[in-house]
């Protein structure tokens, strides 16, 4: 006891740690941008353009640009007001120096410079800052350009004037920290589409970006306000779109067949919050619906999703009940009786493209990296400002209202089709495992968080697979051939396969509305085809399926894809190496050059011609295999890619192919 008694009062005052400064953002980095990781480089970039894209919004910018220099350095240029720099009386130092190193400091908390910002916890400069080796800030404005460098949050220098200029405007110039970040990476295309995006949210705005990482020459930043300005030949992309949410509409549903002409539109101030909302239906089955908050995407939803969803299923069944399914007006007691089944929520979004974007002053977002809108005012006002508007455009557009009610209609009916075939087939029996599909080899333990499942194409690689398994943890689903592309199957048509209704019954999770991702059997579902044309296809439409129709699945992170080797490379007898890429097997070869006649390459063209043994070591073994998770890192562009790629719409489709053809892995 008297040792315990010692121990504890071993523990004092000096024992306690107060972070200064911006300590804090570098001791838990995670806490501020999410992850450490490939996002958490992306975010510092957006938490920087924030700002410039937010003087924009508050009409004080015209022009916002992001270079990617060499040496892993981002330079953000915006023509707004320029940072103060004038002595701030509460800190003692500029203004811009507070901005800059300190917490929770900017002006978007007075609520004056900025009506409206996404940078509700005005975190965005400092913590960019603090996890940066380099950070410069150069701000044009009073008539003149001042300066201030900073190394890990911490400034090097006092704020300086060092020229005069007529110009105003802020850059802002960083070098993520490695000790930060473990790989520091920018991904263009990544930063594309998010730029693309912000460009149809702020009418008037332009985004440039330009990638000049690889550029060998003399990028003279002090000496010019915009990069595009020298034309640098290095690629470039600018983006300005008058139409706004209308455009961004079309450009969603480029690929897509139009279920009726006229994009539904309205813009409009309500209880302090703007709302803005744009929709059109097309000829799918899946709905897309785009919510911002402040121009940050929102990807957890939030309030003002409520709010649509109830408005849109109110107001078209309420035009439903007063026109009647043929779009005609009609006395109650006139109507059909089919007429009585009004729509559900389901019914009414299926087939929608909608973005919804919403602008107030105090936005509560759940989480720094704002997920989820978390402002009760918000849905209030979408509601009414968009069950008014889509009131009226429903009643002075009769054609595009009667074509709204068809396609629910279709909804609706396909629905029940839907819930009498999955009773018929998803059975309480099956989903508990009793029914289990007869090719499925299960796994001894019942145990979710040790089992995989292992989907593999054709009898022979499912033989293989059987033999080659851990029994305990590892199950083997065979599956026929090319299962059915469900892209545009509604759920009953897609439970009459038999290979997919194996699928389903097999994890366990049922489908549609009764889907549970807490009955997944399997917290790693392996997709193991064959390393071919016709494998690619049968992967390639395995995940449409999940995609469409399971895709907790993937946002929980349990859906993989087997990596087979390429080629065994033998001696002899002896097997001395399997690679699974090209790069791997040249560089094996390099380095057996001098014994390279000697050696044996074989070409793997499917799991079947490996032995139990040969799959074990090399795609099945836990301890030396590779798998590749499956995760969606961009919601909106990976719908859109399976449009394209699963849809009907041919044009679009040869399209992509002839962009990305030279991106190929060639199997000749």
């Amino acid at each position: 006891m008297a040792e315990k008694k010692e121990k504890k009062n071993a523990y004092k005052a000096s024992d306690i740690i107060v972070l200064e400064g911006l300590d804090p953002v570098r001791k838990r980095p995670g806490m501020y941008i999410g992850t450490t990781g490939p996002d958490g480089i992306h975010h510092l970039i957006v938490e920087i353009f924030d700002n410039g894209r937010d003087e924009a919004m508050g009409g004080f910018a015209d022009h916002v640009e992001i270079a990617l220099l060499p040496n892993n350095r981002v330079r953000v240029v915006d023509n707004g007001r320029g940072v103060p720099v004038d002595k701030h009386k509460q800190t003692k130092v500029s203004a811009l120096e507070t901005i800059m190193t300190t917490l929770h400091a900017g002006g978007k908390f007075s609520g004056e410079s900025y009506k409206i910002s996404g940078g509700l916890h005005g975190v965005g400069a400092s913590v960019v800052n603090a996890l940066s080796i380099y950070t410069k800030a150069e701000v044009h404005r009073d008539g003149g350009k001042y300066v201030q460098e900073y190394s890990k949050g911490k400034k090097k220098s006092a704020v300086k004037k060092i020229e005069a200029s007529k110009l105003t405007g802020t850059i802002i110039t960083f070098e993520p920290d490695a000790e930060i970040f473990p790989e520091i990476e920018y991904n263009w295309e990544k930063l594309i589409r998010h730029m693309r995006q912000q460009a149809y949210l702020v009418k008037g705005l332009r985004i440039s970006l330009i990638d000049a990482r690889n550029y060998s020459g003399e990028i003279p930043g002090d000496k010019i306000f915009f990069l595009k300005d020298l034309r640098l030949e290095v690629p470039t992309e600018s983006f300005y779109f008058e139409g706004g949410l209308v455009s961004l509409i079309k450009f969603y549903n480029a690929s897509q067949k139009e279920i009726h002409k006229n994009i539904f539109y309205t813009e409009k101030e309500a209880d302090g919050v703007f709302v803005e909302v744009a929709l059109q239906y097309v000829d799918d089955i899946s709905s897309r619906i785009v919510p911002f908050a402040n121009n940050i995407y929102n990807s957890e939803g939030g309030t003002h999703i409520t709010g649509f969803k109830t408005a849109l299923t109110r107001t078209v069944n309420n035009y439903l009940n007063s026109s009647g399914r043929n779009g005609t007006k009609t006395t109650k007691d006139k109507k059909d009786k089919k007429d009585k089944d009004n729509f559900t929520g389901e019914d009414v979004l299926e087939g929608l493209t909608a973005v919804i974007s919403v602008k107030l002053k105090e936005a509560q977002f759940e989480g720094q990296t704002k997920g989820k809108l978390g402002s009760p005012e918000a849905r209030g006002a979408v509601e009414q400002v968009f069950g008014d508007a889509l009131t009226a455009f429903l009643e002075e557009n009769p054609d595009d209202a009667k074509s709204i009610v068809n396609k629910a209609t279709l909804a609706l009916k396909a629905r029940k089709a839907a819930k009498a075939a999955k009773d018929s087939v998803l059975r309480k029996g099956a989903l508990e495992g009793s029914n289990l599909p007869g090719k499925l080899a299960d796994c001894q333990s019942k145990n979710p968080a040790e089992s995989e499942l292992f989907i593999v194409e054709g009898d022979s690689a499912g033989g293989t697979t059987k033999s080659g398994r851990d029994r305990r943890t590892q199950a083997v689903l065979p599956i026929r051939g090319k299962i059915l592309n469900v892209e545009r199957a509604r759920l009953d048509k897609m439970l009459s396969s038999e290979q997919i209704k194996n699928i389903v019954i097999a994890l366990g999770t049922a489908v549609g509305d009764t889907f549970d991702i807490e009955n997944l059997r399997y917290h790693k579902v392996i997709i193991a085809a064959d390393a071919d044309v016709d494998g690619a296809h049968i992967r390639t439409l395995l995940l449409t399926l999940f995609y469409r129709y399971l895709k907790e699945i993937i946002e929980r992170g349990y859906l993989y894809i087997a990596q087979p080797p390429l080629y065994k490379i033998e001696r002899g007898k002896k097997v001395l190496a399997h690679v699974y890429t090209e790069e791997e097997k040249d560089a094996f070869l390099k380095k057996e050059k001098n014994d390279a006649d000697k050696l044996v390459l074989q070409r793997y063209k499917g799991l079947g011609e490996m032995n139990a043994d040969e799959l074990w070591g090399t795609t099945m073994n836990p301890e030396n295999r590779i798998l590749k998770q499956v995760t969606i890192e961009d919601a909106q562009e990976a719908d859109r890619i399976f449009d394209v790629l699963m849809g009907t719409d041919v044009a679009s489709r040869k399209s992509f192919i002839q962009s990305n053809a030279r991106l190929a892995n060639l199997d000749i």
